[in-house]
């Protein structure tokens, strides 16, 4: 049926079509800030026609574009437009609106202005164009379309009325979309449930199943033998759980088995699994579930685009996870990155490797690691960036990666071998992705070149569920290693102390970090046991003669007081270090917000960081800083990094000064002044020697439970105190 579209310009709202939409953000901050991405566009706009010589789609469209991508980007829901998406039905609009599952909320499709934008309506709604909820715009009208029907016709140079039409087009739920929604309110309502039904299952099984308690057993002691004598029954258990309650996710997504059919990890957990969850236990056991699996494979359903397809994935993946186990969510600090971030950092190296190296990521003897791979898209991105001669070898010989939770550790292995199917079209398992904890494996140390700073560090070999884990795990300690390429957890400690869920400690790595970062610093306190460090120092001691760590992380080592001694050692082990700033420190700069401009939407500012290593020391050490502006939007810096030939950089070249400072550096005279205390003081006998103000300090009461300690209410407090 033709959809009507012949309504006068100004506003018409459908009931019917409008019926289940979310009530809109009304306060006027957010609408003056929306009225102002308006402005933005139509100065972007007038821009793109001047610069461009012409109005037609292919030169202004991305005014809007830009536009639509901010409106979401402030959206409740944490909305996202992904351009030119294509669908089942063959067609790409210009843009689809997704939300933080991947779920799809409408679309958008720009026209030219000389054009008849009726006409072109048509003629794309005949193309097979959806018709429940999307936007067509020519620059001077917008037509959107909700439920089959015109809900609403809008000049476009009415500031008003074109907020209202991207408010109104945002706001919308699809029916399907409802339906999901209402699954994984469920889902999340009867997960407990489920829990419980299996462990008590495993409990049973345990008292009266010997086929389990010989299968667990021997799991175990694989798993004590391959990760280390701390791993419990109860560790075991929690990996079989979570490989249950996934397995179906997997296979409603993919529609495909032969991940967990020959997979060495789901094997071993599939073959436990066997020994008691069959028939009726299984059902009684994950019932409850169902609609939500079935939720989830309509959604994938509709996904014809492989790489939205791994992004669905992903988001479920991070919502289950929560839902699961909130308390390991919040230690691991997942953050996935974006696309543009990744490719960004993989043609850095290559360019890198080329300038300093004469090689490139292709070569032989070039092997690749990715530390902390969580949902494998450094690696799938590697795949489809290395030239298809090579993939082959490259893939079974020289690309690493390691995951330490199991259900990333799942997606990155199906992620992975999936996408060298799509590039090779031939199915091939991955063989060098290890579940290891990184922070922990140093059993490469003997092996590496960086050996003669490591000997009292002792070998500790991590693996994991299998033999073959375990094998892989030694295979990659005996390979030296030239480009670490990855985004590290981004956590330094639990968000809530009370929760009793503290990160764990690192003591090989630890140990590394105090007798570098920590003994070459001059601040009062040092934080440096935050797991982007960690990562950094590992892979800082991982590193072959020769070579580059390529890692996107906090900024703050760039500039922080605290982290004079890290900027210290990194001249001492590095020759080159390139930063691209993306600044985006919230804390700094209170005009912006991390929702907004952070391409992580966090409020930490965040920094790529190429640390380059050459054989042949020139004893000069060089920092090549670039910095993307604070006011810059989140989705133009993912523009601008999507974009920019690493080659065209303009890094401005900068030489440490004496305080081993490399931004805002000052003069001599301060470190002339008499100082409060003395750090390095140890013993009392020592105070003669001292010229600081004061002879004690301490940090004084810190109980890190500030929630207890303090109140506006005297009696409320008193309560407290008297209670804890």
């Amino acid at each position: 049926m033709d959809v009507s579209i012949t309504t006068p310009i100004g506003v018409l709202f459908d009931e019917r079509a409008t019926s289940n939409k979310k009530t809109a953000m009304s306060s006027q901050s957010k609408n003056m800030s929306q009225y102002q991405h308006i402005a933005n566009y139509r100065t972007e706009l007038q821009r793109l026609r001047t610069f461009g010589g012409s109005d037609n789609e292919q030169n202004i469209r991305r005014a809007f574009e830009i536009c639509l991508s901010a409106y979401c980007k402030e959206h409740h829901d944490n909305l996202e437009l992904v351009p030119e998406l294509a669908l089942l039905s063959g067609v790409k609009p210009d843009g689809t609106v997704k939300d933080v599952l991947r779920m799809t909320r409408g679309y958008w499709e720009a026209k030219d202005t000389h054009d008849d934008l009726d006409a072109e309506v048509q003629k794309k709604l005949d193309q097979g164009y959806p018709r429940d909820n999307i936007i067509f715009e020519d620059s001077l009208q917008a037509v959107l379309i909700q439920n089959g029907r015109v809900a609403m016709r809008i000049d476009m140079g009415q500031t008003d009325t074109l907020h209202r039409l991207i408010q109104a087009f945002l706001n919308y739920e699809l029916p399907e979309l409802e339906d999901f929604r209402v699954a994984q309110r469920q889902f999340k309502a009867d997960l407990p449930e489920v829990l419980r039904n299996l462990r008590a299952a495993i409990d049973e099984a345990k008292q009266t199943n010997e086929d389990y308690r010989s299968a667990a057993i021997e799991f175990l002691n694989l798993c004590k033998q391959s990760i280390g004598p701390t791993v419990s029954a109860e560790d075991v258990q929690e990996m079989l759980l979570q490989h249950i309650l996934t397995k179906d996710i997997f296979l409603r997504v993919f529609a495909e088995d032969q991940f967990h059919r020959e997979n060495n990890i789901a094997l071993q957990l599939d073959a436990l699994e066997r020994t008691f969850f069959t028939g009726n236990v299984r059902r009684q056991a994950i019932d409850n579930l169902r609609t939500y699996y079935a939720a989830i494979g309509r959604a994938a359903d509709d996904i014809a685009d492989y790489t939205e397809k791994q992004q669905f994935l992903k988001a479920i993946y991070e919502d289950f996870y929560t839902a699961y186990n909130p308390r390991a969510a919040d230690r691991l600090g997942v953050v996935y990155t974006p696309n543009e971030i990744v490719d960004f950092i993989i043609r850095g190296s290559e360019w890198l490797l080329q300038r300093h190296f004469g090689r490139s990521l292709a070569d032989v003897n070039v092997r690749i690691l990715d530390p902390a791979t969580g949902t494998g898209t450094f690696i799938t991105n590697l795949i489809n960036h290395l030239p298809v001669d090579r993939l082959e070898y490259k893939y079974k010989n020289e690309i690493f990666a390691n995951e330490v939770a199991i259900l990333p550790y799942y997606i990155a292995n199906l992620n992975i071998e999936y996408t060298y199917k799509e590039r090779t079209g031939e199915y091939l398992e991955f063989p060098n992705l290890s579940f290891v904890d990184t922070l922990d494996n140093m059993g490469w140390v003997g092996k590496s070149v960086r050996a003669d700073v490591l000997r009292d560090q002792g070998e500790m070999f991590i693996g994991g569920l299998s033999e073959e884990n375990l094998a892989r795990v030694r295979r990659q300690n005996q390979t030296p290693i030239s480009v670490i390429i990855g985004n590290p957890p981004y956590n330094a400690n639990q968000s809530n102390w009370n929760d009793a869920n503290p990160n764990r400690t690192y003591p090989s790595v630890d140990k590394r970090i105090r007798n570098t970062y920590v003994a070459q610093s001059t601040a009062q306190k040092t934080k440096q046991y935050d797991m982007y460090k960690r990562f950094i120092r590992w892979a800082t001691d991982r590193l072959d003669r020769e070579g580059i760590v390529a890692f996107i992380t906090n900024r703050a080592y760039l500039d922080s007081r605290q982290d004079d001694g890290f900027r210290k050692a990194a001249a001492s082990e590095f020759d080159d270090i390139y930063v691209v700033d993306l600044g985006s420190d919230v804390r700094r700069n209170p005009k912006i917000a991390g929702t907004t401009h952070n391409v992580f939407g966090i409020q930490t500012g965040v920094a790529i960081g190429f640390f380059v290593r050459e054989f042949t020391r020139t004893g000069s050490f060089r920092v090549h800083y670039a910095r993307r502006d604070d006011e810059e939007l989140a989705a133009d810096t993912l523009a601008y990094l999507s974009s920019q030939d690493f080659s065209n950089i303009e890094f401005t070249d900068i030489e440490p000064d004496a305080n081993s400072d490399w931004l805002n550096q000052a003069g001599q005279e301060f470190k002339a002044l008499a100082p409060l205390i003395q750090r390095t003081r140890r013993a009392k006998d020592d105070a003669n020697d001292d010229e600081s103000v004061f002879d004690l300090h301490a940090m004084g009461v810190s109980t890190n439970r500030d929630e207890w300690v303090y109140d506006f209410n005297l009696d409320n407090l008193r309560s407290k105190v008297h209670f804890f």
